[in-house]
């Protein structure tokens, strides 16, 4: 019988990278974005291994409908073992000086509370199997604040941060661990909204979903008694 995961953000970027391995890898996936259309396109871009793939709109920042999420995808798959939040956004006008309260709670409801929402949804079951693998893509603006980053997006990393070291400090005794992702510069759909977005001899210097996904799949292949606490990967 299969293993199921659930990968956020799957529409783009590193969470359509981390579906398509975990699909390829003979995982069934729970493909979560908030457009179908997104969706669609990952399921295209799987080819074969697109037939594990299962579609799901969501807005992780809307917790009745993440909780929503979690029912369903117990009702359909039974235990989720893996959890990967891969949601994340960013805004233009993202400094101190000119970012506007409703762009600040969108990228921490979206990259903090959405992750956190996905945790309470699917670690309770987890918690009484006594196994599951929670992976949370972060960035190296959880190390480090940056004017590159903006100060909500560092908020939300740090915090994304803190609750990948809660989940192990307090559930590692009951067999769940969780990993946190600390990429560099990865070339993404995110780099649209920098203030001046990357030119494209800069991004084929950057990392590329790919990599990430496969330190994903690091973290999730090690045998259960180990567990990868922290991974920081950068461009060479």
């Amino acid at each position: 019988m299969a293993k199921t995961a659930v990968v956020t953000g799957a529409g783009s970027g590193v969470g359509r990278a981390v579906a398509i391995a975990l699909a390829n890898d003979g995982w069934d996936v729970v493909l979560v974005s908030r457009t179908e259309s997104a969706l669609a396109d990952t399921i295209r871009a799987a080819g074969e291994a697109g037939c594990r793939m299962n579609p799901r709109a969501c807005d992780v920042g809307d917790e009745s409908a993440v909780a929503d999420l979690g029912r369903w995808a117990s009702s359909q798959f039974g235990l989720i073992e893996v959890l990967v939040n891969a949601a994340g956004v960013n805004v233009p006008r993202r400094s101190l000086q000119e970012l506007s309260s409703d762009d600040y709670h969108r990228v921490i409801d979206t990259n903090l509370n959405g992750a956190y929402y996905c945790v309470q949804a699917f670690l309770p079951a987890m918690r009484q199997a006594g196994r599951g693998t929670i992976v949370n893509v972060i960035s190296d603006a959880a190390l480090a604040a940056s004017p590159k980053a903006g100060p909500s997006y560092v908020m939300s990393k740090f915090g994304l941060r803190g609750l990948t070291q809660a989940i192990n400090a307090e559930e590692r005794v009951r067999g769940v661990r969780a990993t946190a992702i600390l990429p560099g510069d990865i070339d993404t759909p995110l780099l649209n909204q920098r203030p001046t977005p990357p030119t494209k001899e800069q991004r084929a210097k950057m990392l590329q979903p790919e990599d990430v996904a496969e330190c994903v799949m690091l973290a999730i292949r090690l045998p259960e008694r180990a567990i990868v606490e922290e991974l920081h990967v950068r461009p060479r």
